[in-house]
């Protein structure tokens, strides 16, 4: 008889098409997945990202308008040990950043410390540079500046614009991701063994 594995209950917030939630969702399905995603959270009731959820059955889907999001949210994040942010546009407060200290991540479409924020590929382009990527990172209270899990570098060509590199980004991401994942997944783990 097997032993009752200890998985990561983890919650994902998103705005929109929800590509990299998918990703991570059917990555924990895996038999040897040490993360089970339970909830989603989205604060546009528009977000493709929640019908995808509901087909892939994730047991709960939420949808919690911008001003009210954290104070709506917080109740529903009593079992949950990690908040991955997959494309979600929304600022979190510093209390909040600070409540959830090491057990918030994000993915974002450069490589860090380069090109924050939003339009991220756009800027990339426009700064004629050679490179970009994707980051996966802590959340801290500075918009993209958390401590780096993971990143991986991705060449910008000449004939490269904002859509074909935001193309070839966004598939490095959805390799990423999971690999992040599985990292701070195992991290948390060894964290409880060692309390």
């Amino acid at each position: 008889m097997h032993n009752t594995v200890r998985t990561i209950k983890t919650a994902i917030f998103i705005s929109g098409r929800g590509s990299n939630m998918e990703t991570l969702i059917k990555h924990s399905k895996k038999k040897d997945s040490k993360s089970q995603i339970t909830k989603i959270f989205s604060n546009n009731i528009n977000a493709t990202g929640l019908e995808i959820a509901k087909r892939l059955k994730v047991p709960k889907t939420y949808y919690f308008s911008r001003n009210v999001f954290e104070k709506k949210i917080k109740k529903n994040l009593v079992n949950i040990d990690l908040i991955c942010l997959a494309g979600f546009m929304q600022i979190l407060s510093p209390a909040f950043v600070k409540e959830w200290k090491g057990r918030i991540i994000n993915i974002h479409p450069s490589y860090l410390p380069y090109f924050k924020g939003i339009k991220a590929q756009q800027k990339a382009i426009e700064s004629h540079s050679t490179y970009s990527g994707c980051t996966v990172h802590y959340v801290n209270k500075n918009i993209d500046a958390g401590k780096i899990i993971i990143q991986k570098k991705i060449k910008i060509l000449k004939k490269d614009n904002t859509e074909s590199l935001s193309k070839k980004i966004l598939k490095e991401e959805h390799k990423l991701y999971p690999i992040a994942l599985d990292m701070v997944v195992n991290k948390l783990l060894l964290n409880e063994k060692n309390i």
